[in-house]
């Protein structure tokens, strides 16, 4: 199962990076069900070891892109986000005191937690893009306006997933020009 994972990741990721969404600084937020990508139903088998090869594959594309990470949590923490304090002190957004766990918060954000060089946790973000995998509902987390993106690879082990990139508002109406 962590070989298909693994594999499932590599294309994504190469997929990301060919679309050439991501800006450097971009925040990119994951949603994510370790239960799902397991063939479970999301929250009742929360797995490490899958949250370990998803975390490892997303750093290849942080790197490359330049971007920051960003964990969501499970809905028992309000889908607070896991972060480098570095980027929270940037933003200057106030943190929660709390710790992911596999139970509350769910696998994913707990290992990103425990991982990240500086961890800690926010109750709310506007990312320029993310990954939801397993419907875990990242869009709370979008910035305006959210185009869902259409990849070749459907799914992570056995979740579905769910690529979103974010654009400026179109206003102005029927005399207004656009980029």
């Amino acid at each position: 199962m962590l070989e298909k994972v693994k594999k499932d990741l590599d294309q994504l990721i190469t997929e990301w990076l060919k679309a050439d969404y991501l800006k450097e600084n971009d925040l990119f937020v994951i949603g994510c069900s370790t239960s799902e990508v397991a063939g479970k139903q999301i929250g009742t088998s929360g797995s490490e070891e899958i949250a370990e090869v998803i975390f490892n594959s997303f750093q290849r594309l942080e790197k490359a892109k330049s971007i920051y990470l960003v964990f969501q949590c499970c809905e028992h923490l309000n889908r607070a986000l896991v972060l480098e304090k570095e980027i929270q002190e940037k933003l200057s957004i106030d943190t929660v005191s709390v710790i992911p766990t596999p139970d509350a918060g769910g696998s994913m954000a707990a290992y990103a937690y425990r991982h990240l060089k500086d961890a800690v946790v926010v109750e709310e973000i506007q990312a320029q893009a993310g990954m939801d995998i397993g419907d875990t509902m990242i869009g709370m987390h979008l910035k305006k306006v959210a185009v869902p993106l259409r990849f070749t690879q459907k799914v992570i082990g056995n979740a579905h997933i769910t690529g979103a990139r974010t654009r400026p508002k179109l206003i102005g109406g029927a005399r207004a020009q656009y980029d």
